[in-house]
């Protein structure tokens, strides 16, 4: 007597790579002391140029948008689409100068969600 096999299970695999439309990065730039410091616009100004440097005119027209900056600490929070986080994360890394002064992007949290940038559990000080 031979042995029915059972009916293979059917399933449908499903992957999500990325549910959200945007990706969002708090990075800090990294200047010599006694550099000019850039604004806002000059910051935006700086990123479009390390995309256009890189990536040519296509990452210059990728649309980044900067929802906070903090001229003191030289931070800023990003959002970029999420199909262009890698172009403008290598991009942000491989800049090197800002009015002829050595500089240095970090990249210090990435995050689907802007709220998850809100807090940083490494630095939450406890009384």
């Amino acid at each position: 007597m031979e042995r029915a096999e059972p009916p293979a299970a059917a399933y449908e695999r499903r992957v999500l790579l990325s549910a959200a439309q945007h990706c969002y990065l708090r990075v800090r730039l990294e200047l010599p002391d006694g550099a000019a410091r850039p604004g806002a616009p000059q910051l935006k100004q700086l990123v479009v140029a390390a995309l256009r440097e890189l990536h040519g005119e296509v990452g210059a027209a990728l649309p980044v948008d900067v929802l906070a900056y903090e001229e003191k600490s030289l931070s800023a929070i990003l959002r970029v689409v999420s199909s262009g986080l890698v172009k403008l994360w290598s991009a942000l890394t491989l800049q090197g100068f800002y009015q002829n002064r050595r500089c240095a992007f970090r990249v210090l949290q990435t995050s689907p969600f802007l709220l998850a940038l809100a807090g940083n559990s490494r630095e939450l000080v406890l009384d």
